[in-house]
């Protein structure tokens, strides 16, 4: 801009030039955000795993997401410890990761987090006593059968949501910390939900989208106290990933593969406190945030009544064929 420029803008009232400058201020910020969500997904290298510890300790890793992490993580030259409730399927999932990584050893416990809960901890922490246990992966989850309203939940469901996406997560955590806060060095990452992140709410799934928020925040909460102990907090939000536990059983442009979602999020172990790894969920959790919340809840509602229905007739067909 030359001097004639300068000056003519100078010469402006201020209730013009008060606009003109939040407009570009507005637009600079716009820029730098994008800028950044591109180095992040695409350009920022992955950090070494093995530099926290060479064991990494999986939840719920026989199938869904977990398994595809235990995987990944393999890949990177860790040793497992793989926590989970069926005997035959952690051993199944062992034998496929040797088989294609050799030189991985594997620690299997058998928890089920829904039952036994105190014992199996002390199992877990038997397991990793004398290793270096550097990367958490709190995995392990339930969610409802199909949505329903909150009067609809019963007792077991109850007691399961909260047992094990609140109190299992919780206990694992205490137990792995132990060991990398004598190391000052570790890496805890909880799977979380966009149910409790990007929705403003989440009817027909009230429980469980309120146990992921809890992770949320004891995630970001941990993230605080341990940072300057070198130890990395994080919660990770995915949206739809294809899993039994998920409706949708196909991956496709917004709905990540188990492969895919798990590939993304080994990248971003060690950095922000709350993420979305998955670069398409993240824009759909933008375009999100650009709508007013009640045609999201609006739109959210009619979608879980759809699932509720469908998940009735499933439950009423089953029921007619025992009979």
């Amino acid at each position: 801009m030359d001097f004639s420029s300068t000056q003519d803008l100078k010469s402006q009232p201020l209730w013009l030039l008060l606009p003109l400058a939040l407009a570009f201020l507005s637009l600079l910020k716009s820029s730098l955000q994008i800028l950044n969500w591109v180095f992040v997904n695409f350009l920022r290298p992955a950090k070494n795993l093995k530099k926290y510890g060479s064991w990494a300790l999986v939840t719920g890793p026989t199938d869904g997401i977990g398994k595809a992490f235990a995987f990944q993580l393999a890949s990177k030259g860790l040793n497992l410890v793989l926590v989970g409730r069926n005997l035959a399927k952690l051993n199944d999932v062992s034998d496929l990761i040797r088989t294609k990584f050799k030189q991985t050893r594997i620690k299997i416990v058998v928890v089920d987090f829904s039952c036994d809960l105190d014992h199996g901890i002390e199992r877990i922490k038997e397991t990793v006593d004398g290793i270096d246990v550097g990367v958490l992966i709190n995995n392990v989850g339930v969610c409802y059968p199909y949505a329903r309203f909150f009067h609809e939940v019963d007792d077991k469901l109850m007691s399961d949501l909260i047992k094990v996406n609140v109190e299992g997560t919780t206990k694992v955590t205490n137990v792995v910390l132990t060991g990398m806060i004598k190391r000052k060095k570790g890496a805890i990452v909880n799977i979380g939900s966009g149910v409790a992140v990007v929705m403003p709410s989440s009817p027909l799934y009230a429980l469980y989208a309120a146990t992921k928020a809890y992770i949320n925040q004891f995630s970001r909460c941990l993230y605080v106290e341990y940072k300057n102990s070198g130890i990395d907090v994080q919660c990770q939000i995915p949206l739809y990933v294809a899993t039994k536990m998920s409706s949708r059983r196909r991956a496709s442009l917004f709905v990540a593969s188990t492969d895919a979602y798990a590939q993304a999020a080994i990248r971003f172990i060690g950095y922000e406190p709350q993420c979305m790894p998955y670069w398409q969920h993240s824009i759909l959790w933008a375009f999100a945030r650009l709508l007013p919340e009640y045609i999201i809840q609006g739109w959210w509602m009619g979608m879980c009544l759809g699932f509720r229905k469908r998940g009735q007739q499933k439950d009423s067909g089953k029921k007619n064929v025992h009979n």
